[in-house]
């Protein structure tokens, strides 16, 4: 007799998660996939809409988000990242999920739907952005993306002292890092017109630098604050 889902073990649960993705792979997509830089050697093929799906499915359930990040399959970590409750991540728990991933939209989709919900986020950017690891120090920068975007309340000034590490990391020369900072600098600008003329600035400098990567980054937030502010309707 199958084992009730309420009494079932963490490894049964595991095991069933499991097969539902399996059961959902598409390898024929995994070719292209990777041509977008969505990699892993585990990976099954599967969209976000159907990790969403899933995920509505078995709920909130910490501890097989937990397991299903140390499976290592790049689809099973972002279902752990919709199944977690942020108020129970720790910050030794966000620490191995960043330290142990392998592609940029485990890291973004981790930021967008655990990081930035617990009360630990802010701290963790102050981290991970002196990290040397790639996908940490994406993670940083995704996440203050993340926040701009979404955290309402927090105010200008908490934005505007990250300016100082989005210009310390502009001299990075890995794509994935690049361009979430890049990431970080647009979304900041694009809170209010206050934080859009501190970006500006910023943006200003870093097309001045001698590195290829921070003047990559400074015109593409420059080009992109400014394109939106070309296409704010006027009274």
């Amino acid at each position: 007799m199958p084992t009730s889902p309420a009494f079932a073990t963490v490894p049964q649960r595991l095991e069933n998660a499991l097969a539902r993705l399996r059961a959902e792979a598409r390898p024929e997509q995994l070719a292209g996939m990777a041509r977008f830089g969505l990699t892993g050697a585990k990976r099954l093929g599967l969209a976000v809409p159907t990790l969403r799906s899933l995920g509505k499915a078995l709920g909130q359930d910490h501890a097989l988000a937990l397991a299903l990040w140390d499976s290592g399959i790049p689809e099973a970590q972002i279902l752990a990242s919709l199944l977690a409750e942020p108020e129970r991540l720790s910050a030794a728990e966000m620490d191995h999920w960043t330290q142990s991933m392998q592609s940029w939209d485990v890291c973004d989709q981790a930021c967008l739907n655990a990081f930035r919900r617990t009360p630990l986020a802010w701290g963790r950017i102050e981290v991970w952005a002196e990290d040397e690891a790639e996908f940490v120090k994406r993670a940083a920068f995704s996440l203050l993306a993340v926040l701009a975007v979404h955290d309402k309340a927090c105010s200008d000034e908490a934005f505007s002292e990250h300016f100082v590490k989005i210009e310390a990391a502009a001299a990075d020369p890995r794509n994935f890092v690049k361009k979430s900072v890049s990431w970080a600098l647009r979304q900041i600008g694009k809170r209010n017109p206050v934080l859009r003329a501190r970006a500006l600035f910023i943006a200003k400098r870093l097309r001045e630098r001698p590195e290829p990567s921070a003047r990559w980054i400074g015109a593409d937030a420059w080009r992109e604050l400014n394109s939106d502010l070309k296409n704010t309707p006027t009274a």
